[in-house]
């Protein structure tokens, strides 16, 4: 049995999780054959704390095999009484919570993470519970929140502890900490500063020479170049993605590179090629069984089948995405699925002006309550545009002016240069 332990240990640093899950596996049934001790309990939780960033990094986060792996090391985490292995099941659950688009769920294991952490002197625990809980309410749009903890978790970051940490977790604390910031510092209104972040994030995992590690760096680095209108990078990076993902049997990472991929060419022209693509892409992630992502991806959708005329499907994606919303609690791309509402009305052959504004109303509302000055200027620039084609000149200057006016760096982003571009032709 500890040869197999020592074999899947082996195989997991050389980023080998098809023969890790193997040699775990076989050491696991030999464990069956062994009376029911707390010796064997002990050893059975290794075992599984072993193999779930191995199913992790092969599977996706959400798949079957990793909530039955911690489920099962939970099981054994009260049979054995102690607290060592008690954390990394709890972060194992969390992250196939959050995967899953349970947020509530996830957002209360990454609370108890916290409070198991802060109990501890050492910065390792304190740094994963802040990065979980941060990436929770990153997603439930509680921007302010999650800046607290992710700059908390930041600080502690210690390259030389990152490899071992990454063996528990099937990638870089470190690096998700730095990653999650990234976005949460653009939609608190910061795109300049976001972009530092991403390099380091991206940097640490090069240094790590951790490919799932560099594969999710890559993915936080389409995010961002996407919230900053900045389509060939992203481009750059889905290449990047896939290639690694595929490289490494990376199912979920291959989904999202390819998603990403077909949105850049559908931006770029080749919306036919694009849009299938995305379709491609969307459907190999759900099939991994994560979900968190999918509200974005059906407004991405949405968004492309408006600009290929395809108004009424793109309603029906975003009534869809506001469905799934609801159903995770995944408040992060809340405002925007109402702002592309919005502009959707607005491409019918008979403009629904009204409603169009209530969309987009609704959208700043929303992004005023969660502090997003980034999504805020996107949805009152499409009001503005809306309020200057109905002369109503002053009204768009007044609501566009004062939110362009909070921003102090950004200005060479395509936001900000078109919200500078609409006051212009305002005044």
């Amino acid at each position: 049995m500890l040869y197999w332990q020592r074999a899947g240990h082996q195989a997991s640093d050389r980023s080998a999780n098809l023969e890790a899950i193997q040699h775990l596996t076989m050491g696991l049934q030999l464990l069956a054959t062994l009376p029911e001790t707390p010796t064997r309990a002990q050893q059975e939780l290794e075992f599984q704390l072993a193999l779930g960033p191995a199913f992790m990094a092969l599977k996706g986060f959400a798949a079957s095999e990793v909530e039955q792996t911690y489920a099962r090391a939970w099981v054994l985490c009260q049979q054995v009484g102690g607290t060592l292995q008690l954390f990394p099941t709890l972060w194992g659950l969390y992250r196939s919570y959050l995967t899953r688009g349970a947020l509530p769920k996830a957002r209360e294991l990454g609370e108890q993470l916290v409070r198991l952490a802060q109990r501890e002197a050492a910065p390792t625990p304190r740094l994963e519970a802040y990065e979980a809980l941060g990436t929770v309410l990153f997603h439930m749009g509680e921007y302010t929140a999650a800046w607290k903890y992710l700059k908390q978790g930041i600080t502690l970051i210690e390259p030389a502890m990152q490899q071992a940490q990454t063996l528990h977790h099937g990638e870089a604390p470190g690096m998700r900490c730095l990653a999650v910031a990234t976005l949460t510092l653009w939609c608190l209104g910061y795109p300049a500063q976001a972009v530092p972040r991403c390099q380091e994030a991206l940097a640490l995992a090069q240094a790590l020479a951790h490919p799932h590690s560099l594969a999710a760096a890559r993915y936080w680095a389409i995010l961002l170049h996407y919230r900053r209108r900045e389509i060939s990078a992203a481009q750059a990076q889905a290449d990047a993605l896939l290639t690694l993902a595929t490289e490494h049997e990376f199912s979920l990472m291959v989904g999202h590179g390819t998603f990403w991929r077909g949105w850049a060419r559908a931006m770029q022209g080749q919306r036919e090629v694009g849009l299938i693509q995305m379709h491609q892409g969307l459907t190999a992630i759900v099939t991994t069984g994560q979900t968190v992502t999918r509200p974005l991806y059906l407004v991405l959708l949405a968004e492309l089948a408006g600009h290929a005329g395809q108004v009424e499907e793109g309603l029906r994606l975003l009534a869809e995405a506001l469905i799934a919303i609801e159903e995770s609690g995944r408040g992060e791309v809340l405002a925007e699925a109402y702002r592309c509402q919005g502009e959707l009305l607005l491409r019918h052959a008979t403009p629904d002006t009204a409603q169009a504004a209530t969309c987009f109303q609704r959208a700043l509302g929303i992004a005023r309550h969660q502090q997003a000055k980034s999504w805020e200027l996107r949805a009152a620039i499409s009001l503005a545009r809306l309020w200057q084609r109905q002369d109503k000149r002053q009204q768009a200057y007044d609501l566009l002016a004062p939110v362009y006016g909070w921003f102090t760096e950004g200005f060479d982003t395509a936001d900000l240069q078109e919200a500078e571009a609409i006051l212009g032709e305002l005044a």
